[in-house]
């Protein structure tokens, strides 16, 4: 990967690379955030009503939200985050 030297970040962007390639084969891969788990964040910034996460390489997630029409279904990435980051915005207690 150009530019990219250390083997943590490697491993992170083939990682994210293959969750979108993923992804474009089917929008629904991830998993469903429940509704009671939703941070006003995504709603206020993205008008987003459904989020969905999905697991990368070394404990980080991916986290989207689906939208669309009859002819056309989109993936829209909110946020990558380490495990740390990702509990503190969803509200998990270690």
């Amino acid at each position: 990967m150009k530019g990219i030297e250390s083997s943590f970040h490697q491993t992170l962007l083939r990682s994210i690379e293959r969750v979108i390639d993923l992804l474009k084969k089917n929008p629904f891969a991830g998993d469903q955030v429940p509704r009671r788990q939703l941070p006003d964040k995504y709603a206020k910034k993205y008008d987003a009503e459904n989020i969905w996460r999905i697991e990368l390489a070394n404990r980080w997630r991916l986290v989207y939200t689906i939208t669309g029409n009859k002819l056309e279904v989109i993936n829209f990435v909110m946020d990558i985050f380490d495990h740390k980051d990702y509990d503190k915005v969803f509200g998990y207690k270690h």
